[in-house]
């Protein structure tokens, strides 16, 4: 079962999206909070395995929320699915800046919300949708302010390396493999790695990581 905290300020889609969780045999809501604080407290109590966050949210905003869950080691398994109806690159950016595993519009189908919701929880990525590579790559193609390589890099192998730019470009595990000529689980097994020595909670924290660092290429 994959529980479920839902933080928006406004009553009836709070509501409407923890009745929609509910309804599904494989999820659970286990908190609702109107606003970011109250979303800190409760991930804190609950542990859930995914929270929606809203971005305009009273007293802590949803990106400075999601900075604190994601910040806290003893909520490691917890994963943030921002929701919102502002669909800016800056929106996007800081919410996967702050350590956000995913990002979704709220126009999006019911069915997309929910699927969103078991792929974060998975621990997989949401850049698989090509929309959402493209846009991801754009946003953090060109960071305000240039990051220094990040000493972990030094520590990657060089196919480990060559991994983590693929997955920057928004190749899926499948693509990789056909591309490099591996098997998927190949491909993961690297990644993994990766992920692991840089301390990247997921892929979209590695894309970020790697953009900054200037690993991807422009």
């Amino acid at each position: 079962m994959i529980r479920v905290l839902v933080a928006d300020d406004q009553d009836l889609v709070r509501e409407g999206f923890a009745a929609l969780v509910d309804a599904q045999p494989d999820l659970e809501v286990v908190g609702r909070a109107a606003d970011g604080a109250a979303a800190v407290d409760l991930a804190r109590t609950t542990r859930p395995d995914v929270v929606v966050m809203d971005v305009r949210m009273p007293i802590l905003d949803g990106i400075a929320a999601t900075g604190q869950i994601c910040a806290d080691p003893d909520l490691a398994g917890t994963r943030v699915l921002v929701l919102t109806t502002f669909e800016t690159d800056e929106t996007v950016l800081a919410a996967l800046r702050a350590g956000a595993s995913g990002f979704l519009g709220k126009g999006s189908r019911t069915s997309a919300l929910l699927d969103a919701v078991r792929v974060v929880a998975s621990g997989e990525e949401l850049l698989s949708a090509a929309a959402t590579r493209a846009l991801i790559a754009r946003v953090v193609d060109a960071p305000a302010t240039p990051v220094a390589p990040s000493p972990e890099l030094g520590g990657l192998t060089d196919r480990e390396r060559e991994m983590v730019v693929l997955v920057a470009r928004g190749l899926s595990n499948e693509e990789i493999a056909a591309a490099e000529v591996l098997s998927p689980l190949t491909v993961k097994t690297h990644v993994n790695r990766a992920m692991a020595k840089l301390g990247a909670r997921d892929r979209a924290q590695l894309v970020v990581m790697a953009y900054q660092a200037g690993l991807a290429g422009r």
